[in-house]
């Protein structure tokens, strides 16, 4: 039985061969931050719970997000030309009075598009809110209504998504739970760092005293009227176990933070 006033953290492990989370994106040019937006999070978790486009979100919006990057990834860039197989003129935004769309003007026969992925990207995601709405959500996430995407529809998460529920502070939450890369990758920097029992990783969490302001946070899913507000965040770096063993014949280096780590540098 849960207790309606004990908060509670849903860990999800967002890993796949691609993975987009646009935030100011157009037709043309589709780019991706460098790690989840907050309305991808939600997106996600509205489509696991079955909520349709023009469910209202209140509850899921209002989560506390943290997002930990145990593996960056790197930029893939897909280059498309769109045409139409008739030889016709490409149509353009501008409708008509009887709502058609109107061909460009002058005639343009080919479009040319851009879109931005991570690929072979991992990050640990927290979101932290009433112990009753993330049970229901960590059910949700492992039996999806919807099929569930990292960002966008073409981006197939891998498995385990949902790692459970944990009690706690969220940061703490986040910088608990054990080093979430590839195996290639933490035993390349083990060899590299000694094996060193942790590893520090960047961070952000929702924070309103934060000093960075993100228009991520959606108020509507409609095809027709999305809208989003803004968000307060912090960047920090958190200390997390990797499982290794560590070479006592190779400390490692105690002289402060390495921002080369996690590039195995």
């Amino acid at each position: 039985m849960t207790t309606p006033d004990r908060s509670s953290v849903l860990l999800l492990r967002l890993a796949g061969p691609l993975q987009s989370w646009g935030d100011r994106s157009t037709f043309n040019r589709r780019e991706t931050r460098p790690e989840p937006t907050k309305s991808g999070i939600v997106g996600l978790l509205a489509a696991a719970a079955g909520r349709s486009r023009h469910a209202a979100l209140d509850d899921l919006a209002g989560l506390a997000l943290g997002i930990r990057i145990d593996q960056p990834g790197s930029i893939l860039r897909d280059y498309h030309t769109v045409s139409d197989y008739r030889g016709q003129p490409l149509l353009s935004a501008a409708v008509t009075a009887k709502g058609q769309q109107k061909p460009t003007s002058p005639a343009k026969h080919t479009h040319i598009t851009q879109r931005f992925y991570l690929q072979d990207a991992v990050f640990l995601a927290a979101v932290e809110g009433p112990e009753g709405l993330i049970t229901t959500l960590e059910h949700a996430v492992r039996h999806p209504a919807f099929p569930l995407a990292l960002g966008r529809r073409s981006c197939v998460p891998a498995q385990p998504l949902s790692l459970g529920q944990r009690t706690g502070p969220l940061e703490d939450t986040l910088g608990a739970e054990p080093w979430q890369a590839a195996p290639a990758v933490r035993k390349r920097w083990g060899r590299q760092n000694g094996h060193a029992a942790h590893i520090d990783l960047p961070a952000t969490l929702d924070d309103p005293a934060g000093d960075e302001v993100r228009d991520d946070v959606p108020l509507s899913f409609a095809p027709k009227g999305r809208t989003f507000t803004t968000r307060r965040t912090r960047h920090t770096y958190l200390q997390a176990p990797t499982g290794l063993t560590p070479d006592p014949a190779r400390p490692r280096n105690t002289g402060g933070h390495d921002p080369f780590a996690l590039l195995g540098w």
